[in-house]
């Protein structure tokens, strides 16, 4: 099970209620900051945006491509480690709204990953320093570190290589 913390909800499903969970201001406003840094083409402006106005942990030299779309309502809860790519039109959700409860959890992105294009990176995983995400995967549990995962479900094709293997 991924790391997430659970909130029941009575009656209307939580996206129903969802001002309750989250302030509409603070939707709005990451909306907009969110939307620009998605057409940004300069990663020092992407990276400052995150940084200063969605509280998101951004490390240096790391390139979140165009089109990433961040979570909207809970983009603190993402941490990007140093020197990582994050592909064209990823998705990262740090929150899941089902019928009869929500869902957060921290989504942690270590140093050195690769993150293909058109991945999803589920609520409550931690994708290991130096993994390699493949393209159109699903995020759905923790990415050792080292690891080529890809698919949707997400599998390991390949673990970290072991010291002297080439």
């Amino acid at each position: 099970m991924r790391k997430t913390t659970r909130y029941p909800v009575q009656g209307a499903n939580p996206l129903w209620q969802l001002y309750r969970t989250v302030s509409f201001w603070k939707v709005m406003k990451n909306f907009v900051v969110i939307q620009l840094a998605r057409y940004t083409p300069f990663l020092s402006w992407k990276n400052w945006l995150y940084r200063t106005f969605l509280r998101m942990e951004v490390g240096q030299h790391s390139a979140v491509a165009l089109m990433v779309m961040m979570d909207i309502m809970f983009p603190e809860l993402i941490k990007i480690g140093r020197n990582c790519v994050i592909g064209y039109n990823t998705t990262i959700l740090a929150h899941e709204y089902l019928v009869e409860e929500y869902r957060l959890g921290e989504v942690r992105i270590e140093d050195n990953v690769l993150v293909g294009a058109n991945s999803t990176i589920l609520p409550g995983v931690t994708i290991g320093k130096g993994a390699v995400v493949a393209a159109g995967t699903v995020v759905h549990k923790d990415v050792p570190a080292g690891a080529f995962v890809g698919g949707n479900p997400m599998q390991i094709i390949r673990s970290a290589m072991q010291a002297g293997d080439e």
